[in-house]
């Protein structure tokens, strides 16, 4: 081997063994320092415990010492307490023993009185049978003197008492009935005027305008004319009021008279077709188509003598019918009404053996004074009456005419017959612009309303809704309370329905006995 690295590495062993001997040097002595250190840890230790105990020793006894103190405290706190409820109940007692004492007091003295009141009793009845005694000798006496027993005594001022109460009642009832017919006159004409404030505007506006519609605006000017001439020309010669401003493209005519209306807008249709148009051709077209009119009435007129088979009326009745064609009544067209009511009027007429020629003839007639009511004051069924006996109809159909509004007494069953006729094409659903379900929502709002009432079985719409038929309990509603009734239940319906013309509302209280013959 080479020399050098023998040398190195027996110097690497040399240094190694001198490493490892001072490494075992220190740490025994390092071990040495550490039981050193954890010797003195351990005597610190032992005298902190020692210390710590002798602390809590003392600590403890502290809290023993407090403790015995609480608790001697709590003791005579409660000790106090016990001895105060004590004295409070010897007080309720010696409290209570006067209470009792004093009960026992008054318990002998109501007994006391409560004999005191038993032998009043005792009196009392005495004197009480002594007074019964005397008043019946009383009473012998006086059915001796006067003749009468005690009952017929009773009877007698029962039947004043009674005579007395029904003169009071109607000298009340007489006073009620001149108050109201002083105030009628008064409450009438309020009634009418707010009627008519809520209901004139649509009325008129349905009933009292014609349109006609023009091809521009252009011809509004055409038709008012220089100085408003053409337009003065053409009311001047109808008596309808002409609108020109209000709506575009469009003419309205304003006026009541149905002809004079449809007169106007014949004219005014032709006035803009033909284009010319001033004061001496207006008065040309009027006269000319108040012609047609006339021509055209009597042609309606006997058509609807054809149609309904009614023949020989005079030329001026017939005349009027054909004008009830331009007229209308709650929306319904009375030429078309009159037709009907004659169809039912010989139907009916027919079914009981009644003349049926007279019967239609009536019920066709029958409101053609509504052609004249512009024209004439009065009501339109009198004014028929009138007509019919001026143009030589019967006193039958005359009568019949006159009496189917209950103006004027009815003297036939040909009257009955077109009063009822009259009634049912006036009710017939949508004869009056009603709608079905709107029918029959209010006959069924009728019967709700009947029911409502107490004592009623059950409640009938009769009539097309015009009347109100009421079966009640007898054994719940006397004859008083079914006059009541009726009046409340005509209240409650014109209070809660609303419903053209009237409505009658009738109680039928009937009373059933049986028996069976053994």
């Amino acid at each position: 081997m080479n020399e050098p690295i023998v040398i190195g590495i027996v110097s690497f062993v040399v240094g190694a063994v001198i490493v490892f001997i001072f490494n075992q040097i220190s740490a025994k002595t390092t071990l040495a320092g550490a039981k050193k250190e954890a010797n003195q840890l351990l005597t610190n230790a032992e005298r902190d415990v020692a210390s710590m105990k002798k602390e809590a020793k003392t600590e403890l006894k502290e809290h023993e010492i407090e403790s015995r103190e609480r608790v001697e405290k709590e003791s005579e706190r409660q000790r106090a307490e016990i001895l105060s409820m004590e004295q409070r109940i010897l007080s309720k007692e010696e409290n209570l023993d006067q209470r009792i004492t004093s009960i026992v007091q008054k318990t002998d003295a109501l007994n006391q009185r409560e004999k005191e009141l038993d032998n009043r009793s005792e009196n009392l009845k005495k004197e009480r049978s002594k007074i019964e005694d005397t008043i019946q000798e009383q009473i012998l006496v006086l059915e001796r003197i006067s003749g009468l027993t005690i009952d017929a005594a009773k009877k007698m001022i029962v039947e004043k008492l009674e005579n007395e109460v029904r003169r009071e009642t109607a000298l009340r009832l007489k006073k009620l009935e001149d108050e109201m017919v002083l105030e009628s006159e008064k409450k009438a004409k309020k009634v009418l005027a707010d009627s008519i404030q809520r209901c004139a505007s649509d009325h008129i506006a349905e009933h009292s305008v014609s349109v006609v519609a023009l091809p521009s605006e252009e011809m509004k000017g055409r038709i008012i004319g220089r100085e408003g001439r053409n337009i003065r020309a053409l009311e001047t010669a109808t008596g309808i009021n002409l609108i020109v401003d209000d709506t575009p493209e469009a003419v309205v005519l304003s006026g009541f008279d149905p002809i004079r209306r449809e007169i106007a807008k014949i004219t005014m249709e032709r006035l803009i077709g033909d284009g010319r148009i001033h004061p001496a051709r207006i008065e040309e077209l009027v006269e000319k188509v108040t012609e047609e009119m006339e021509t055209r009435v009597m042609e309606l007129g006997n058509d609807v003598c054809l149609e309904c088979d009614v023949h020989g009326l005079h030329p001026e009745i017939v005349r009027l019918m054909g004008r009830l064609h331009y007229r209308t009544s709650y929306g319904q067209n009375v030429l078309r009404h009159s037709q009907e009511v004659c169809y039912l009027s010989g139907v009916m007429a027919a079914e009981i053996g009644e003349d049926v020629q007279a019967a239609r003839r009536a019920g066709l007639i029958h409101d053609m004074g509504k052609a004249l009511t512009h024209e004439v004051d009065g009501s339109h069924a009198l004014l028929a009456y009138d007509l019919c006996k001026k143009h030589g109809e019967t006193e039958l159909v005359a009568n019949a005419v006159g009496a189917h509004h209950n103006e004027m007494p009815q003297d036939s069953v040909i009257a009955v017959l077109v009063q009822a006729a009259d009634a049912l094409s006036a009710a017939r659903p949508g004869a009056r612009r009603e709608m079905v379900d709107t029918y029959i929502k209010r006959l069924k709002q009728l019967e709700e309303i009947a029911d409502e009432f107490n004592g009623v079985e059950k409640s009938f719409a009769i009539q097309a809704g015009r009347e109100v038929r009421i079966v009640v309990r007898p054994n719940e509603v006397n004859d008083a309370m079914s006059q009541q009734l009726a009046r409340d239940v005509a209240r409650k319906i014109e209070t809660d329905v609303t419903y053209p013309g009237q409505i009658k509302v009738t109680v039928v209280r009937e009373t059933r006995a049986s028996d069976v013959a053994k």
